[in-house]
């Protein structure tokens, strides 16, 4: 249960971030100012995560226990390496999420970002090469009716759209799927703690060599940016790494892209009431529909292993 709790907290988080950016764009500050101080902030957050940790396992003695030198020693620079570049993808989905904020509605680019789901299929059936299935061809057909309805297609036409937005949203899905692939299949064994600090420094490095980080030196820090810097890298540099770094290996893909919805109406949801975005009852029945799209492979996956064990034990008996 608590792994279940830890990826569904992750997705909450990160269905916050968008109305923070829109927030900071409006008071005047730039993409590789909001992307760079979230970094920087979640990584301090991580580093001093990783210390409590180091902290908290040494025994009386002063020595560290068993288990954290053993954590520790397999980090060979050859790991950490790849946990860096396994963090590249967090930053590039920031970076082109964020971007698309510019040029779109918050809620529009919160759906664009759901197409992580088909995308993560597709990925999965080149990877796997094999064909999806009926199940997963209908769970496809439902998350294409659901996002038409919910980005606003149905009732207003494409005419209203910015394309290079549109294409940025995409983009940000397709980086989302690298993310949540990743954050499963890189080092799993290696605590929590060292993998998220070490993947939020990855993301940084490749966001600082983009944006050289002038905030750092031209007091921008010590303003309203460090404010907002803060609450992206908690809730969207730090804290989701963490907790998916937690539940993902012990969860499966399958599960994870079903808590991962949860992100979807709590941006929506944030947009209508913070920022004021109109969305209309049939925009709502879309995020629905894109909801269920989402846990329809997890379920049907559940109930025939379920069915499975049933007959099984029909057949012992």
């Amino acid at each position: 249960m608590k792994y279940l709790l830890s990826v569904f907290l992750g997705a909450i988080c990160y269905g916050i971030l968008s109305t923070i950016v829109v927030t900071a764009y409006g008071e005047g500050y730039g993409l590789g100012e909001v992307v760079g101080s979230q970094l920087f902030v979640g990584f301090i957050l991580a580093w001093g995560f990783m210390l409590f940790t180091k902290w908290r396992e040494r025994g009386k003695s002063g020595s560290i226990s068993r288990k954290a030198s053993t954590v520790t020693s397999k980090l060979s620079w050859k790991q950490r390496l790849l946990l860096m570049a396994a963090g590249a993808p967090t930053a590039i989905t920031g970076l082109l999420y964020y971007e698309s904020l510019r040029y779109i509605p918050n809620s529009l680019a919160i759906i664009l970002l759901f197409q992580f789901t088909w995308i993560g299929v597709l990925i999965h059936a080149i990877s796997h090469r094999k064909r999806p299935n009926g199940i997963v061809l209908l769970t496809l057909v439902i998350l294409f009716g659901g996002t038409l309805l919910a980005a606003g297609i149905v009732e207003q036409g494409m005419s209203r759209f910015n394309w290079i937005g549109v294409a940025l949203g995409l983009l940000s899905a397709l980086s989302y799927s690298m993310f949540i692939l990743l954050s499963g299949k890189v080092l799993p064994s290696i605590h929590p703690a060292y993998r998220s600090g070490w993947m939020i420094t990855g993301g940084m490095l490749l966001v600082f060599i983009l944006f050289p980080p002038y905030f750092l030196i031209n007091g921008l820090l010590l303003g309203n940016l460090l404010l907002f810097g803060f609450m992206l890298g908690l809730f969207g540099a730090f804290l989701p790494p963490v907790l998916f770094a937690i539940g993902v290996p012990h969860i499966g893909e399958g599960m994870t892209g079903i808590l991962g919805a949860s992100e979807l109406p709590v941006a929506v949801l944030l947009s209508a009431i913070v920022l004021h975005e109109h969305v209309s009852a049939l925009q709502w029945i879309g995020v629905v529909l894109v909801m269920v799209g989402v846990a329809l492979p997890e379920l049907f996956k559940r109930i025939r292993r379920h069915s499975d064990g049933y007959s099984v034990s029909s057949l012992d008996s």
